[in-house]
């Protein structure tokens, strides 16, 4: 790991648009707090992906999904509960991400509660949008039964003509939801018909870490804009907020999560929801930057989230942040070092960058090294080449017997990768000890080039070598 220079500014901010044109016209949901934005959001996407509580206020940044109704392909954002707040706070600044959603949008979504009928706030939140450009849906939320209708009536007091009666809960109305946004979103796609990642090439890159360790700060720096909320406050994202973003002719989808702090300390139901939502973030990613602060390189929990990435099968970097604040650079390092051999020895070369966010410093360096573990944790090696290595592993280091008899190593094959994994074929596979399997992982990684991610080692019995000449 080398010492960066300050000067060394990247240009990965400046070439970031903020998101990827993939052809989707974007449907943006606005609405005061606790109207259901989120829940329709998550009915639209087909997936539980933004948290939805009774409490007001949950969601603070934007977040996006593709979504299809009645067949139409889109683009959805999730915004923040709009409140008349105008000043530098907390509020004030999620606020302008929506009002951001709003300009970014084809369509607009302005939601209200029909149980409760029109709010000061929602009269408020109509006369900014009756402002933009964007159209405006009307949508009455929670109109199931017959405690909605009043509130659908006095709707049309807002101004947006016919307001279209919904239950995102239950399902109703999505079929009069669907006649009023086709005109802005049943178009055909710009894209070929094969809507997956691995079609797109899309790698996900989840940032995860304590709070407050520079996680959205980050993704800001990496996107060269203000896309999600940063504050000195612990607990300010609590979305996973995922973007598209390229780097050099790759689409990477960064989503930046929720601080994870130990589970004893997480008592709030909401924080639980975020921390739960940044684990799946994990399950679902292919490489994993784990941001450190540099004034407390891994403690405890820094460690306890790094084994769940390898424990996963994800791809690790370790990005160490605040470096440009760090007074004794090699001691820093060297304890980094320490620490990562001591407590990680399971995963050998883990790649680990120092970086400035709040600066930009070495983001570059950071995305390269994100690209080329996410080559190596795609690695395949053939099975003829395995079996080769295998002979002079064993020949160098017969494994112990087992029960008094030789345990023969027959032969091995790679079966999956992402992670790298690998079938042994052998006599006795329940008597192979740790230490023997330990020696064969480790021996894997400089031969085949598989320095840094997790690899998996499956032990079989009683197969024939396919592959031994009759």
């Amino acid at each position: 790991m080398t010492d960066p220079e300050d000067s060394d500014k990247t240009g990965a901010g400046d070439k970031a648009d903020g998101g990827i044109d993939h052809g989707l016209a974007t449907v943006a949901i606005i609405g005061r707090p606790n109207v259901g934005k989120s829940t329709l959001f998550n009915r639209l996407s087909g997936k539980k992906l933004a948290l939805v509580d009774d409490m007001p206020g949950v969601t603070r940044d934007r977040r996006e999904a593709d979504a299809t109704l009645a067949g139409a392909p889109f683009r959805v954002i999730d915004t923040a509960g709009l409140e008349d707040v105008r000043d530098s706070s907390l509020e004030a600044r999620m606020r302008r991400q929506t009002e951001q959603a709003v300009r970014d949008a084809d369509v607009v979504l302005f939601v209200i509660d029909s149980r409760e009928g029109v709010a000061p706030l929602d009269e408020l939140v109509a006369r900014d949008l009756r402002r933009q450009k964007t159209p405006i849906i009307l949508v009455a939320n929670k109109a199931e039964g017959r405690a909605g209708i009043p509130g659908i009536g006095e709707a049309y007091s807002l101004g947006f003509g016919r307001p279209i009666a919904i239950s995102a809960e239950h399902g109703e109305g999505m079929g009069d939801l669907f006649d009023a946004l086709a005109p802005y979103i049943d178009k055909p796609r710009l894209d070929d018909d094969e809507d997956s990642d691995e079609a797109h090439g899309r790698i996900h890159v989840a940032i995860v870490g304590r709070p407050n360790a520079g996680k959205s700060t980050l993704m800001n720096a990496l996107l060269g804009q203000d896309r999600v909320l940063t504050s000195p406050e612990a607990g300010t994202t609590r979305d996973s907020i995922a973007v598209d973003f390229e780097h050099d002719g790759k689409t990477l989808r960064l989503i930046d999560t929720a601080g994870m702090r130990r589970r004893a300390r997480v008592s709030e139901r909401v924080e639980q929801m975020a921390v739960d939502d940044a684990l799946r973030a994990i399950r679902l990613a292919h490489v994993v930057i784990l941001v450190l602060d540099a004034e407390a390189v891994l403690d405890k929990q820094d460690l306890t989230i790094a084994r769940w990435v390898l424990e996963e099968g994800r791809a690790l970097v370790i990005a160490i942040n605040k470096w440009d604040a760090v007074k004794d650079r090699k001691a820093s390092q060297q304890r980094l070092s320490d620490r990562l051999q001591t407590s990680l020895p399971q995963v050998v070369g883990i790649p680990t960058v120092t970086i400035s966010a709040l600066r930009g410093q070495r983001l570059d360096a950071l995305l390269d090294a994100v690209l080329k573990i996410y080559e190596v944790w795609n690695r395949r090696v053939s099975t003829g080449q395995l079996n080769r290595w295998l002979e002079a592993m064993r020949d160098a280091h017969q494994p112990p017997l087992a029960n008094g008899r030789t345990n023969k190593l027959r032969y091995m094959t790679q079966v999956k990768a992402r992670p790298p994994t690998f079938a042994l074929f052998l006599t006795q596979p329940t008597e192979l000890p740790d230490s023997y399997q330990r020696y064969l992982v480790n021996g894997l990684r400089g031969p085949f080039g598989l320095e840094g991610v997790p690899i998996r080692l499956l032990l079989r019995g009683g197969a024939k070598n396919p592959y031994a000449e009759e």
